[in-house]
């Protein structure tokens, strides 16, 4: 087989480039550590380019079988939490932006992305690996919030001996402290033949000032600083690679952790957070092969065949005017008319078949109680917004989830369903 062949076959996992400025112009980079493991372990890395308007097209990356987020500046406060109610003053904020002025330049762009991508992961149960800002990115979008500054709301609070540097520009590689390993988490896995004198602790590379303040209800830590903050976490009830369950965020940069005169690790288990999440990514791209899987319609006869067509084209009109304008409906009323006889003679339709039918835009007898229906929407639409502005974080997170259950219960149910009426049609 070529090459060329193969991105078709791999799984596929989306990252979110950053934006920086080289010779007066913006360029999009994402770290070659992170691409080179994500190709090691079986799949095809695809960058989505943070440039305006991206996050309006993201189905565009479909299929989407994995998502890995790493670097990028801070999350922008309003998305989980109010300024105010961080106990920094106006100008402590200020010299933050000036001590960090690469990392507190908020890029509301990137932060649209990859919430959006975040949410889709959890709504779909889509394998996604958080490092550094991604893992931030994962607790603000369950309803967690950040500490905007560890040194001014945790460093001075911490004994001396509970201090800890969590970032150093002048030596951003060689960089470590400790961390402490909680037991029975997939991080104590991938690093329990590391540990010495029967001590869960390691030595990390991170390089930030933000960091997980409350972390999301969902999510069990995997490891602590001494200080106190949460280096990685995960959701044990969406844990399991090998049937492509997979949702975890680290603080630290395990792809980072490498010997300065080689590319070796620092532990064997470094690479275990891209080795399994690419084993959960492959397992998850098998399962949604394997679910979409349609079996091919009989072959009819000319005459059969052609009536199929006019019936689906009939469809396909209805359901573009029930994504447009209604006053399309007279204009293209020939069009209709197979779609509308076949509703109102094929008694074999059950009314959930016939109201399914509907929804999706299938031709309608009465224009006029077509055009009332979607005014009805309209309004139920415009309401439904404004309860929805005055919920909570929490309440938009949990009821994101139930609907995404909802989702794909009804999704699959639908495409059962709608084989069954293709069938009816291919039959008559």
């Amino acid at each position: 087989m070529a090459n060329s062949d193969l991105s078709l076959l791999l799984p596929r996992v989306l990252i979110v480039s950053r934006r920086t400025i080289r010779k007066n112009k913006f360029v999009d980079f994402v770290g070659e550590y992170h691409l080179d493991l994500i190709v090691k372990y079986g799949a095809v890395p695809i960058i989505v380019p943070r440039v305006s308007g991206i996050h309006t097209l993201l189905d565009s990356f479909e299929p989407i079988h994995g998502v890995l987020l790493c670097e990028g500046e801070d999350i922008d406060p309003s998305h989980y939490d109010d300024a105010d109610l961080c106990g920094l003053t106006p100008e402590e904020l200020e010299q933050i932006r000036q001590l960090h002025p690469s990392d507190a330049a908020i890029d509301k762009e990137k932060d649209s992305i990859e919430l959006r991508l975040a949410k889709l992961c959890l709504e779909r149960n889509i394998p996604y690996l958080g490092i550094c800002r991604g893992s931030q990115i994962l607790n603000v979008s369950c309803g967690g919030t950040l500490y905007q500054d560890i040194e001014k709301e945790l460093f001075d609070k911490c004994q001396e001996h509970q201090r800890v540097v969590h970032m150093d520009y002048g030596n951003y590689d060689g960089h470590r402290h400790s961390i402490y390993v909680m037991a029975n988490t997939p991080l104590h896995d991938w690093f329990k033949d590391s540990f010495v004198d029967d001590k869960m602790q390691i030595m990390v590379n991170s390089y930030h000032h933000q960091g997980v303040k409350r972390l999301a209800e969902r999510f069990v830590p995997m490891a602590f600083a001494p200080d106190g903050l949460v280096e990685g976490f995960y959701n044990p009830n969406n844990y399991n690679p090998e049937e492509g369950k997979f949702i975890m965020g680290l603080q630290f940069h395990p792809e980072r952790m490498r010997n300065q005169d080689s590319d070796e690790f620092d532990y064997p288990g470094c690479s275990m957070a891209y080795q399994e999440f690419a084993k959960a990514v492959i397992a998850y791209e098998k399962k949604l092969s394997s679910s979409i899987l349609i079996p091919k319609s009989t072959k009819l006869n000319e005459e059969l065949e052609q009536k199929r067509k006019l019936i689906l084209k009939s469809f396909s009109v209805a359901r573009n005017i029930y994504k447009s304008d209604s006053h399309m409906v007279a204009s293209r009323s020939s069009e209709l008319e197979p779609g509308a006889e076949f509703l109102q003679a094929n008694t074999a339709l059950s009314l959930q078949q016939e109201n399914r039918l509907k929804q999706v835009g299938a031709t309608i007898r009465n224009g006029s109680s077509y055009a009332q229906k979607m005014k009805t929407n309209q309004v139920r639409e415009k309401a439904a917004r404004t309860m929805m502005s005055n919920m909570s974080v929490e309440q938009l997170t949990d009821l994101v989830s139930f609907y995404g259950l909802m989702h794909q219960i009804c999704s699959e149910t639908m495409d059962r369903k709608m084989l069954e009426l293709e069938l009816l049609v291919e039959e008559s």
